[in-house]
């Protein structure tokens, strides 16, 4: 999948109450595609997406955390991010939900288009 046809490139995350219903197997299937360095992985029964990012350096590490945590702002939806020397490894979950939403798939697929540059 090309930088400029993800579909997801052009999504917004839409506000996330409590409650919101969570992604369905079949829409995971259907998203997982379109974001194929992500893993899908559960931690205390909760599913989450899980991506490691290799750079070349700390400044490198450091320049796609803010990246993605401008992004994160200007979306209002918000990971976790682990910063190592060479490595950042991120997830998206919902938090309000304990759960994957559309919103999660948006923001990887954002979060690789931040790393692109970097790479």
């Amino acid at each position: 999948m090309s930088n400029t046809s993800n579909p997801l490139f052009d999504a917004h995350c839409e506000v996330c109450r409590i409650g919101a219903p969570s992604v369905t197997d079949a829409e995971i299937e259907q998203q997982l595609p379109l974001i194929p360095e992500w893993q899908l992985i559960k931690e205390q029964g909760i599913r989450k997406l899980m991506r490691r990012y290799e750079t070349n350096d700390y400044q490198r590490s450091l320049a796609l955390v803010n990246a993605v945590a401008a992004l994160a702002e200007s979306e209002g939806h918000h990971p976790v991010m682990l910063v190592e020397y060479s490595r950042v490894t991120i997830w998206w979950w919902t938090h309000k939900i304990d759960d994957l939403h559309l919103n999660d798939f948006i923001m990887a697929a954002k979060s690789d288009r931040s790393f692109a540059p970097l790479a």
